[in-house]
């Protein structure tokens, strides 16, 4: 352990003098190597990423690692995690980090929680909206800013509705030829699918700004592809989850089945619904379709044994 340590000092020292002395300038790829040798080495927010981040900056002001590996390193830097008390058995779509007893003998529920640095998150944000100037049709760095958003908004995704909402509007408006490192193609399944990703992150947090931003953001893709039924669901749970209105679910659920009658996640919400109602006959008839749709075993066995047992 002591050989190591006294070895990456030893690492650290060489950088800062080659990045101190008056050297000729460095090519992106040597930045690029560099920045990726000490974040190896020592995690996104190690001693010395930032002098390196600063200098790369200012040869290179829109070269996109760099940029990228800035947004990296303040909102890593941004992060504070915390072990707070809140009522419940799940805040923000978490489970507790840690239960106590009160002098009640009473459960008392901790949950960590990431706040932020105002001001290095605000520095993550300035390099991510650089990013995307430089390089308006890389989807991912679209995706970053919304997800760093939406950890920070907590309890009211505000800001961060606000982007996904003005990305979809690009997207079905504009059609722009999405770039994403690692995919070939960006098409309208795959940008699907990121969007349902935020979808569900608002949904889990589970409160009402959670909720209604889930609802916004599913009806706007709705409103956009109407074929696209999985934001049918999200509505139908919308209803069924936050709102309490079973019938208002049920009447999605079932559009979506009647266009697509094998939607495992529908059906499965149908079945909770029914139950959730105590309505026999309507569990009586989602349960077979569940088990001609699951695909697993335990899941069949026991919808079987349920419907024996109605």
């Amino acid at each position: 352990m002591k050989k190591s340590f006294i070895a990456a000092a030893l690492f650290l020292a060489v950088s800062f003098s080659a990045l101190a002395q008056d050297s000729p300038k460095m090519s992106r790829d040597e930045y690029a190597g560099r920045y990726e040798m000490l974040v190896k080495r020592l995690g996104p927010e190690g001693v010395g990423i930032e002098t390196l981040l600063q200098k790369w900056g200012k040869d290179y002001p829109e070269d996109m690692d760099m940029l990228l590996g800035k947004f990296t390193y303040y909102l890593s830097k941004s992060r504070k995690p915390e072990l707070v008390q809140k009522e419940g058995s799940r805040y923000l779509g978490n489970a507790p980090a840690l239960t106590l007893k009160d002098s009640l003998d009473r459960d008392v529920n901790y949950f960590q929680v990431d706040n932020y640095d105002g001001e290095l998150f605000r520095q993550a944000i300035e390099a991510i909206d650089k990013a995307i100037e430089v390089s308006p049709l890389r989807l991912d760095c679209r995706l970053y800013k919304i997800s760093a958003l939406i950890g920070a908004e907590k309890e009211c995704p505000e800001e961060s509705l606000s982007d996904l909402c003005g990305l979809i509007d690009y997207n079905a408006k504009g059609k722009p030829s999405w770039e994403y490192p690692g995919l070939e193609k960006v098409d309208d399944e795959v940008f699907s699918a990121s969007v349902q990703e935020f979808c569900f992150a608002f949904y889990s947090i589970g409160t009402p700004e959670g909720f209604e931003a889930f609802r916004k953001v599913s009806e706007k893709m709705l409103d956009y592809y109407p074929k696209d039924y999985t934001y049918m669901t999200n509505i139908g749970s919308y209803y069924f989850v936050y709102k309490h209105d079973n019938k208002t679910a049920l009447k999605y659920y079932n559009k979506v089945l009647k266009k697509n009658p094998d939607d495992y996640a529908t059906i499965k919400n149908c079945v909770l619904l029914a139950r959730n109602s105590k309505d026999v006959k309507l569990e009586k008839k989602y349960l077979p379709m569940l088990i001609k749709v699951s695909d697993d075993e335990a899941e069949i066995a026991s919808a079987k044994a349920r419907l024996e047992s109605l």
